[in-house]
């Protein structure tokens, strides 16, 4: 019978953490290729702020969008797009208006859109899904 060590258990997390890194890098990808091609302009990604990540912020015309991506490769969970929660949305609020407010944004010209991206690993393809303005 094999036994596992607690060094065991933090590796296998490590590498667990590595591959939801790479598939959520990938989803980001994918969704800032997709606002490209449909006319925004990416403006930042990834930036860090003292609550959570903003994913990504684009513009288009007017507006700043900040954007997150949410990615899944299996439904064992859920859909991607099932994966923003009331709680995370209002966590999101926060950040945005901080965001908006050490930035000297315009707060009448802003949104919030969810990408959502579901990975089919068998076929090799990704269904995305653009919510826009979600609250």
């Amino acid at each position: 019978m094999a036994t596992q060590t607690n060094a065991d258990f933090c590796i296998a997390i490590k590498n667990s953490m590595n591959y939801m890194q790479k598939i959520g890098g990938f989803g980001e990808m994918l969704a800032k290729n997709y606002l490209i091609k449909h006319g925004y302009k990416i403006i930042e990604t990834n930036v860090k702020t003292s609550y959570q990540e903003i994913d990504i912020i684009a513009k288009k015309g007017k507006f700043t969008i900040f954007v997150e991506v949410k990615t899944r490769t299996s439904f064992a969970l859920g859909s991607a797009d099932t994966a923003l929660t009331v709680k995370k949305i209002k966590n999101y609020k926060k950040v945005i208006n901080s965001y908006m407010y050490d930035n000297n944004f315009d707060k009448r010209y802003f949104r919030m859109d969810l990408i959502s991206i579901d990975i089919n690993k068998k076929d090799n393809k990704a269904t995305i899904k653009h919510y826009k303005d979600i609250f």
